[in-house]
């Protein structure tokens, strides 16, 4: 601590990847069908085809919930950004505030051309 370093370091680059990712499996994952319809002709057995088909459709009520979860990861990981964002400049702001010289004032908020 007091060596220029963070105390806390959260990777917002990183969470903001991750509820996309999380986003795109959810996709990939509702769109199982379609993928095992669209190589129905290149698998050639219709008993592989067959299994394929009972595959999805007993994937499909454990997907449902799997999908619930991933949702709430990815609101969870936009949360956690969004909030960590908005910590992070209110902090900026109070330790600004607090190095300004005695006897400069604060800038008035409601636009206009600020004098430096």
């Amino acid at each position: 601590m007091g060596k220029g370093k963070s105390d806390l370091a959260i990777p917002l680059s990183e969470l903001e990847d991750y509820g996309r990712q999380l986003r795109s499996i959810k996709e990939r994952l509702n769109h199982t069908k379609k993928m095992f319809e669209s190589y129905r002709d290149d698998i050639g057995s219709g008993t592989v085809y067959d299994a394929l088909d009972d595959f999805e459709s007993n994937w499909h009520d454990g997907r449902e919930d799997i999908t619930k979860q991933i949702d709430s990861l990815a609101d969870m990981s936009d949360t956690v950004v969004r909030e960590f964002k908005k910590l992070d400049d209110d902090l900026a702001k109070k330790a600004k505030d607090a190095v300004r010289p005695e006897g400069q004032q604060q800038p008035q908020s409601g636009g206009g051309n600020k004098a430096e």
